[in-house]
């Protein structure tokens, strides 16, 4: 762990978000001068639903404000690193208190496989389990079903394990009391992502039991306090698309996470049908773009009334050595980095480009040194929410067009 002031006159942008003076730790939030960050509680409390929404500003079509439940306020737009185990890799949930995330998302096949959710729910539940004060989503396991050896049936699906090789069977209502063992903030219902392409049928057929598995999750659902999304499919046909808003509309979710996308269509096909999504979705409802978080899905989906992403891609990219900056992406590997003195990004205010230079850190990964993978995946998390923060500055002032050009210019 490494922990003290960072280095070469720089301050650290979670630092200076929270009062911090200290660099990257992983021993306790407390070290960061954190109380919250931009998860903190505003004492507005939230409504009979477990959650409320309070829109502060637009743009056009983009808005920011504020997610409000029980466990305190989320300010919107966000994005929300991907914890599937419980934790978000090389980062432990101290250094995401430190970092400032709102929200860590967490996976209930994961979950429920290893350690089990008797254990979880016997800890407390995840935030006591993970020792994480924040906001937690638990996404249902349907991408898993989608992405991993399964069968579908009218009753649920049928996983494969990734850890032993067994079956395991989740339909509606055994991952409605998962989640709620697991005692998420926010909870999302099984859903059935299609792939891409996908015919009209199978797409239809999806959506259907989607739609038939939204019902039996609002009748299983019994926690009081516990936000529960649904998800509209449809793939990228915007009839489709339009028709699984319908439906799932009328059962008055919390919330609608908008799934299936980002699985291989081109943008233009995703963006023209989120549009045909949030065209049917209610105004005073969060919405959640399901596994988008590249910089310009990020800016496109706020852009069209998107609230709430994530994304494993920070965290996996920072694994294999790419660094996140504002001039896009670029591989720390390369020999061209192995004699600079530079941090990873000019001007980023994160603890890791506080204190340590390229050339270190490259050293570190070249030979394999474990901390490598902390210090890169710490600057790109830090980076996706300072981007967040900008979106969020760039909705209250009105430019946000400026920022999404910007964006498209570095990273389209």
């Amino acid at each position: 762990m490494v922990s003290g002031p960072p280095g070469r006159g720089r301050t650290s942008g979670s630092a200076e978000r929270s009062g911090s003076t200290g660099g990257l730790s992983g021993s306790s939030a407390e070290r960061c001068g954190r109380s919250g960050g931009r998860s903190g509680s505003t004492g507005r409390g939230s409504s009979d639903r477990g959650v409320r929404l309070e829109i502060t500003a637009r743009d056009g079509d983009a808005r920011a404000g504020w997610l409000h439940t029980e466990r305190g306020s989320v300010r919107l737009p966000c994005f929300m690193p991907v914890g599937t185990r419980g934790s978000v890799r090389a980062l432990s949930t101290a250094d995401l208190a430190c970092l400032g995330a709102p929200v860590m998302l967490a996976n209930t096949y994961h979950l429920l496989l290893r350690p089990g959710t008797d254990l979880i729910e016997a800890a407390g539940g995840i935030h006591a389990f993970a020792a994480w004060d924040g906001h937690v989503l638990t996404d249902s396991g349907g991408y898993q079903a989608h992405s991993l050896p399964s069968s579908v049936d009218d009753g649920g699906v049928t996983i494969r394990s990734v850890y032993d090789g067994g079956l395991v069977y989740l339909t509606p209502e055994s991952v409605v009391a998962a989640q709620e063992a697991i005692g998420a903030d926010v909870q999302m219902v099984l859903d059935v992502c299609a792939p891409y392409p996908a015919g009209a049928e199978e797409l239809r057929s999806a959506l259907q039991r989607t739609a038939a598995w939204a019902k039996r999750s609002v009748a299983a659902k019994r926690r009081e306090g516990q936000a529960l999304f649904g998800i509209v499919q449809g793939g990228v046909d915007p009839g489709l698309r339009r028709l699984s808003a319908e439906l799932t509309v009328a059962l008055d979710f919390d919330g609608y996470g908008i799934g299936g996308l980002s699985v291989g269509e081109p943008r233009g096909a995703m963006l023209q049908a989120l549009e045909s999504a949030i065209g049917v979705l209610p105004q005073d409802r969060a919405r959640y773009l399901m596994g988008v978080g590249d910089p310009v899905g990020l800016v496109e989906g706020v852009a069209r009334g998107v609230d709430l992403f994530d994304c494993v891609a920070p965290t996996r990219l920072a694994r294999h050595g790419a660094v996140l900056t504002a001039r896009g992406r670029y591989n720390l590997r390369r020999a061209e980095h192995a004699g600079s003195l530079e941090p990873l990004e000019e001007g980023c205010p994160c603890a890791t480009c506080s204190r340590y230079t390229r050339a270190y850190i490259r050293h570190l990964l070249m030979v394999g040194e474990p901390v490598a993978l902390r210090l890169v995946t710490w600057h790109n998390v830090s980076w996706m929410l300072s981007l967040m923060d900008r979106i969020n500055a760039a909705i209250g002032a009105g430019r946000l067009d400026s920022l999404r050009a910007e964006i498209m210019a570095a990273w389209g």
